[in-house]
């Protein structure tokens, strides 16, 4: 029977603490829930179930030994005894129930649970749902979970039992309790619905969708609620973006850059005469360069700053689109600023940058930290002076000691390696300059619809021509003699190789560790090839191909020391450079033509395609090895197949998405993406209807930004509870998402 929320403290609601809640269950809440994103009845009723289990349909404790190893089951029996004993070195208490129904037998065994003998007695009526295992004759039920066979609600056996990501300290058992107590004593307070009944259609109300993910009848009822609340959470993710980029369009407004044909006409032909000195031949830009660069000049002519995405595949000619646009700025009397993740990287686009435009007079200038003090103390004069008319560098740029003349662009490389917050810290240096972000990671089509409803997007999928293409093959970890031997006779003509390890040392678990994100239990083989650290293949390598010189970067090394060890390998000093995925993001080596990726199985296909364009940069041809131990692993398999059958990046993106299912696939901890709790971008089915939600949200978002006034209770939705944290694009950094 549910009780009457509130008591003498006065009433209570969805705000209620969840301390003050009066709810049963909620004293391990109390202490961890802040762990979960657990303070309010209502972060309580908004925590979701990650998966269910259906322990429906009853076995007869005499069918148990019937049945396979594992199998998950629910009994109704009675506890004929109870006793208490120590595992091996009275390391852990295990608790033992013997369970009768009609004279048949089983154990029930928990393992270091020691409030079970205080919950249990004998003569209780149980139902309890568990896996079978079999200790000789007696079939036994592992840890399961039980309540009293009384005639109440079934929560935790014999039905469709919800299953919750837990955190120290508090159970399952607790939670499913808390959650059926907040149903019942403040489901009343849950909106009866925020959608009006043309927006709804035939969905349940969001009142009966809540109840329903926690506690389904059946699945279809599951199954129904579930897209409820994940459109529900797309909608608020729609809404948000189109409102921010309305907002933006009505309050952020410039005088547009006043570029002339001639100008533009300049830069085209200062950049393609540069592109063509850099490789030694002839170069065009290509259809999706010169349709970007149009765009981009468009953009810049209106008063609403521009935002723009451009994604290219590797070697597809970003860098030559990103100094057009800082060459038009440039030329319209302003200034136009690049930011790189790593000093390294900004040093050579500077280079490259300033070949570019050279024969467009325009002076570009470098600012990064390692700069020495005269020579920063020139480069920030001349920022602020208006000297430097583009001028490329690392966080440096974000100081509060470098000012800017007129900063009318800003360029964000690698724009997933920033945080939302150096985006905007550099944008704030202008007044309201335009903003062009550039990533070599595709996205999805119907993703990028959804990341990036609040950007212009520019794909750039063709290739310049005469780029050679890399071979990929496939080796076993005990196959790589002949590999390791052509290592050498690379080496010999004057080129270099890449050995990329997913992580640092073993297994990867260390903190700190590139690969943060791997298993912790990771198999080790026989082959040093296999499931080692970078540190040691780095050591191994050094004794097995001596004299070949190999160098090794990773993500613990200071900034300092890993660009330093890259600038060793760019200049022919290291013919062989170990390292962890932070070679990703790295400076051009013509000269670099084998890639060899250790524990290949352990990538994502999009960072396996970016690390393959880390070779084939120069005239010579180049080659991937991804090496993996793949006899068992059908995903793993399909993946490397994948890789090796194709050079197209936005296809190999879609394949990832699709093979990889859950995850940080494709970098979205930087995305800006707030986090949700059913909708799931993995999926096509949301994916879709997250792009249908788009053309919702265009229809109700006015030209500046304001909901529909006739939908007040949506409006009240958004703006506060789960949905409020989604609209705000809370977590827009790069802590935010968890897949």
């Amino acid at each position: 029977m549910a009780r009457a929320a509130g008591s003498a403290d006065g009433p209570r609601d969805l705000s209620t603490p969840i301390g003050r809640s009066g709810l049963p269950g909620v004293t391990p809440l109390r202490r961890h829930g802040r762990r979960m994103g657990i303070e309010t009845v209502g972060d309580l009723l908004t925590t979701f179930p990650r998966r269910y289990e259906d322990l429906r349909e009853f076995t007869h404790v005499s069918d148990l030994a019937k049945l396979e190893p594992r199998t998950p089951v629910t009994v109704r029996a009675t506890v004929g005894s109870l006793r208490v004993e120590r595992t091996f070195r009275r390391r852990v208490q295990r608790t033992i129930a013997l369970l009768t129904q009609d004279g048949a037998e089983c154990e029930a065994v928990w393992f270091g649970r020691r409030f079970i003998e205080r919950q249990i007695k004998e003569g209780d009526r149980l139902i309890l749902s568990g896996k079978v295992k079999l200790r000789g004759w007696q079939a036994q039920l592992d840890n399961p979970e039980f309540q009293r066979d009384d005639g109440g609600d079934l929560l935790h056996a014999g039905r469709i039992v919800p299953i919750y990501r837990l955190t120290r300290g508090v159970t399952a058992k607790s939670l499913r309790t808390a959650i059926r107590g907040g149903l019942d004593d403040y489901g009343r307070y849950l909106e009866p619905d925020y959608l009006p009944p043309e927006l709804l259609g035939a969905r349940p109300t969001v009142r009966e969708a809540i109840t329903a993910a926690h506690f389904p009848d059946d699945f279809e009822q599951r199954d129904a609620a579930i897209r409820r609340l994940a459109h529900d959470e797309l909608l608020a993710l729609q809404i948000g973006m189109v409102q921010r980029r309305r907002q933006r369009a009505e309050e952020t407004t410039r005088a547009g850059l006043e570029v002339e044909a001639a100008d533009s006409e300049q830069l085209g032909a200062s950049i393609v005469a540069g592109l063509t000195r850099r490789v030694g031949r002839e170069l065009e830009l290509t259809d999706d360069q010169q349709s970007a660069m149009a765009a981009i000049r468009e953009d810049v002519g209106e008063s609403v700053p521009m935002l723009r995405l451009i994604q290219g595949d590797v070697g597809s000619g970003k860098t030559a689109v990103a100094a057009y646009a800082l060459g038009l700025a440039a030329k319209a009397g302003g200034q136009g600023a690049l930011l790189a993740p790593t000093d390294l990287l900004a040093r050579q686009l500077a280079e490259t940058v300033a070949d570019l435009l050279d024969e467009a007079g325009i002076v570009v200038t470098l600012l990064t930290g390692s700069l020495k003090s005269a020579g920063r103390k020139a480069a920030v004069e001349a920022v602020a002076t208006g000297q430097a008319q583009v001028v490329v560098g690392t966080h440096a740029l974000l100081q509060e000691s470098v000012s800017y003349a007129r900063l009318d662009l800003v360029v964000i490389d690698e724009q997933h390696r920033f945080g939302v917050a150096q985006r905007e810290a550099l944008a704030a240096k202008g007044v309201s300059p335009h903003v062009l972000l550039m990533t070599a990671t595709p996205i999805p089509r119907t993703l990028g619809q959804v990341l990036y409803a609040d950007l212009d997007v520019s794909d750039l999928r063709t290739a310049p021509s005469g780029r050679p293409e890399t071979s990929t093959g496939v080796k076993s970890p005990h196959d790589l003699g002949g590999t390791w031997g052509r290592v050498r006779e690379e080496a010999a003509a004057g080129h270099r190789t890449f050995v990329v390890v997913p992580h640092i040392e073993p297994q990867g678990s260390e903190e700190g560790d590139d690969s943060a994100e791997l298993p912790p239990s990771l198999p080790a083989a026989e082959g040093f090839e296999e499931a080692r650290g970078a540190e040691e293949v780095h050591a191994r390598l050094s004794q097995q191909l001596a004299p070949t010189r190999v160098g090794l970067v990773h993500g613990r090394m200071r900034a300092d020391e890993r660009d330093a060890e890259m600038a060793r390998f760019r200049d022919g000093e290291i013919d062989v450079l170990v390292g962890t995925t932070v070679v990703e993001v790295g400076v051009d080596v013509p000269e670099a033509t084998l890639m060899i990726v250790l524990n290949a199985d352990r990538f994502g296909l999009s960072q396996l395609h970016q690390l393959r364009g880390r070779v084939g940069r120069g005239t010579a041809r180049s080659y991937c090895v991804l090496v993996a131990d793949i006899s068992e692993d059908t995903v793993a398999r399909a993946r490397l197949k994948a890789i090796h059958d194709s050079n197209d990046g936005f296809a190999l993106a879609e394949e990832d998405w699709r093979l990889r299912g859950e995850g940080d696939v494709l970098g979205l901890s930087q995305s800006g993406l707030p986090r949700m709790r059913l909708a799931s971008l993995t999926s096509d089915e949301d994916r879709e209807l997250a792009v249908r939600c788009r053309e919702l949200a265009e229809q109700i978002v006015d030209p500046h930004g304001r909901l529909d006034p006739r939908l007040t209770d949506l409006q009240r939705a958004l703006t506060q509870g789960w949905l409020a944290e989604i609209a705000a694009g809370e977590g827009r950094d790069e802590e935010s998402i968890g897949a």
